[in-house]
């Protein structure tokens, strides 16, 4: 399994592609946090990551089916996965190689993101930033990138085209996230509107971010 993981990880960072593709979302994120009006903490006047962990999800929904569509698609495509099948390793641990490996690629892209927490921190005139508050919202944001991450590998098992794999994969993964909220907003489930809301990731992670925990 540990074979595994390591050749996702060298299979993403083997070409100039994967570089880029952190590189691109770090920048977007950084222009979110810094630069763009309506978004940046320097129009806000006080220390707050709170719409980096909002925006950062959005970003996330096409960088994680990036790292995940060719995990198992590549695999299917040139037929080595049943070379991999004929290797003392069972489905589940074939699986979970791959998930630890595109998770790993993931959380390398997240590390960098630390910087604008200290860099708000340092910003800040008075009191800085809500460090429980933030260690909560980071604690969410990486189960929300493992959760990305695993219906990544899902889709990518079910086709050999990788486009194919990353639209599933984003497209899947915008519904788990913000697909039962915007259902229960919906009037004719009012009755029911909070239960299914818990069904979405969106609540929790909201819930995470500011520092509650609950189930």
């Amino acid at each position: 399994m540990l074979e595994i993981c390591k050749k996702e990880w060298q299979q993403f960072f083997g070409s100039l592609t994967g570089y880029l593709a952190i590189i691109i979302f770090l920048l977007i994120n950084s222009l979110i946090l810094f630069v763009f009006p309506d978004t940046s903490i320097l129009q806000f006047g006080y220390a707050t990551l709170q719409g980096f962990f909002t925006n950062v999800v959005w970003v996330l929904l096409f960088l994680v089916p990036v790292i995940t569509m060719r995990s198992m698609a590549d695999e299917l495509k040139t037929g080595t996965f049943e070379l991999l099948a004929t290797l003392p390793l069972s489905n589940w641990h074939i699986v979970l190689g791959k998930f630890f490996g595109c998770l790993l690629v993931a959380t390398t892209a997240l590390i960098p993101t630390i910087v604008y927490a200290i860099s708000v921190q340092q910003l800040s005139a008075t009191g800085g930033i809500d460090i429980g508050g933030t260690i909560g919202s980071y604690v969410g944001l990486w189960l929300l990138t493992a959760a990305f991450t695993a219906i990544g590998i899902a889709a990518s098992s079910y086709t050999n085209n990788t486009v194919v794999a990353f639209v599933i994969a984003a497209f899947a993964s915008f519904i788990v996230f913000s697909g039962f909220t915007a259902i229960s907003k919906l009037s004719f489930v009012a009755a029911i509107a909070y239960y299914i809301e818990l069904l979405g990731i969106q609540f929790h992670y909201q819930s995470l971010s500011r520092g509650v925990i609950d189930t």
